[in-house]
């Protein structure tokens, strides 16, 4: 009876976490299918498709030329006579004969760039001042260091929407706003004050967990504080260090609110998730490429996890010192 029992419990359990499995990998499956698909193709059932190709990816990325920016001949050399006009007297000639001008290939690779380019260093500002910051909590005697220590998160209590306005007012005050290179570097300090606090509360407790008896060795062979932090804590602090830096790419790789007020006006400095609400609501706004956008998108954070998921495993101070 009893091994019936455990035998029950543990079928029932398989089936709930293949059923949730399921549940959470369908729509990532759904959107690959759909972007191996044609346009015509976008909405048959089954989830394999029955002619895949990668066209929308080739379009995506400049590979492949986009049916609907191709253009005649007649219709080149129309464009080539009338390239030195005023853009309205373009506009009105072509209109006039029944010529529409055909848009920019959707720009991707830019934007791809831009997210990657914000995302990246922003992170790695982040880390870097974490991990001086996390290593005073946890090392060093201060006065004021609890009050500043629980301070840090109190940015947590606020939602991005309550400090657009206030944010956005500091930033023209300081001249970081009216170019696209200015607003780029107020998206960097934005996002390193949204990733800092959390960084600081997991690096610092992290710290604590190291054995000080280890540094204090480092120290006695002739380290100094600095040398000790980056030959002793750093390395033993692998896996908080990445996981942490992998926390503070994907919020400035998927962040949207601030990235649409400082660099709205500027297209040639859009992000990925702008980018990609211009593709929703433009003439490029195809299921097929919609979905191939959307898999290129989640590549760097499911490759950042592949690479580094040697380090997430934890435990590298597990018996390195005898208390």
């Amino acid at each position: 009876m009893v091994n019936k029992k455990n035998i029950a419990k543990k079928t029932g359990f398989y089936i709930l976490v293949i059923l949730l499995v399921i549940f959470v990998a369908y729509p990532f499956v759904w959107m690959l299918s759909i972007s191996l698909r044609y346009d015509t193709d976008a909405f048959e059932p089954g989830i394999i498709p029955k002619r895949p190709t990668l066209r929308q990816f080739g379009e995506l990325l400049g590979i492949v030329k986009s049916i609907r920016e191709e253009m005649s001949q007649e219709e080149q050399q129309m464009m080539e006579l009338i390239k030195d006009l005023p853009p309205e007297q373009q506009e009105a000639f072509l209109a006039e004969i029944g010529i529409q001008r055909k848009k920019e290939t959707f720009p991707f690779i830019r934007f791809f760039k831009n997210s990657l380019f914000l995302a990246g260093v922003s992170a790695l500002i982040s880390l870097i001042i974490a991990i001086f910051g996390a290593y005073s909590f946890s090392r060093l005697e201060y006065k004021g260091r609890g009050v500043i220590q629980r301070g840090v998160l109190v940015v947590y209590l606020f939602g991005g929407t309550i400090l657009a306005v206030p944010l956005y007012q500091i930033f023209v005050k300081l001249g970081l706003f009216g170019s696209g290179t200015r607003s780029y570097l107020a998206l960097i300090i934005i996002y390193i004050v949204q990733t800092l606090p959390v960084s600081l509360y997991m690096l610092g407790n992290y710290f604590r967990t190291i054995p000080y008896s280890i540094e204090e060795a480092a120290i006695i062979d002739g380290c100094s504080r600095l040398q000790a932090i980056f030959k002793v804590v750093v390395p033993l602090s692998l896996p908080a260090i990445v996981t942490v830096y992998i926390y503070a790419f994907m919020i400035g790789w998927n962040e949207f609110l601030f990235a649409s007020i400082f660099v709205r006006s500027y297209p040639e400095f859009y992000t990925l998730p702008i980018g990609l609400n211009e593709l929703f609501y433009s003439t490029h706004a195809i299921w097929g490429k919609m979905m191939a956008a959307s898999v290129v998108t989640a590549l760097p954070v499911v490759i950042m996890f592949t690479m580094m998921e040697r380090y997430l495993t934890g435990g590298l101070t597990v018996g390195g010192v005898k208390e």
